[in-house]
């Protein structure tokens, strides 16, 4: 793994994430590490946090009963997961998300299921009312450490141009 860094004067270098405008490729996949285990109490917190009151996520009684047997990870927690693991590729620099598309959910993540990510670039065109910006579109795809496709979507960014991103 390359890691990126910018000078910021004399011998001094800081670590770089993020890509802007000219920096994605069309058909370019980027693959998002390291991986996550999603453990019962990452479970059972977001779904409090996010008043989700399904008993899937957390009564094992009722989960056992299911065609599942156990309880099933929040879906939203597997989408919020997956979205962080691909920032520093895809949105680190961006300005904001234009949209979230087609987010399939083939199969239940459970507790102890480690996520890995990869984002592929689908299309990316500059802005026509931002001359500055650019617009990308990526589809992100997770898998389970078996590599059994969990979650795909597409999300659409406005990401800055070379030389006018925020450094601090």
């Amino acid at each position: 793994m390359t890691v990126r860094s910018d000078s910021v004067g004399g011998n001094r270098q800081r670590e770089s994430f993020g890509r802007c405008f000219e920096e994605f490729e069309v058909g370019a996949i980027y693959e998002h590490r390291p991986g996550r285990t999603i453990s019962e109490a990452d479970n059972t917190w977001f779904t409090l946090l996010t008043m989700n009151q399904h008993p899937l996520h957390f009564d094992h009684a009722y989960a056992a009963k299911s065609e599942f047997g156990r309880p099933i990870v929040n879906s939203a927690l597997t989408l919020s997961v997956v979205t962080g693991m691909s920032v520093s590729d895809v949105s680190q620099k961006a300005i904001a998300n234009l949209g979230w598309t087609d987010i399939r959910m083939p199969a239940p993540v459970f507790h102890g299921d480690t996520l890995t990510a990869e984002s592929e670039v689908l299309e990316k065109r500059e802005s026509t009312s931002r001359p500055h910006q650019g617009i990308v579109t990526v589809e992100t795809r997770g898998f389970k450490q078996d590599g059994t496709l969990v979650i795909s979507y597409r999300r659409t960014v406005l990401v800055p141009k070379l030389g006018h991103d925020i450094v601090d």
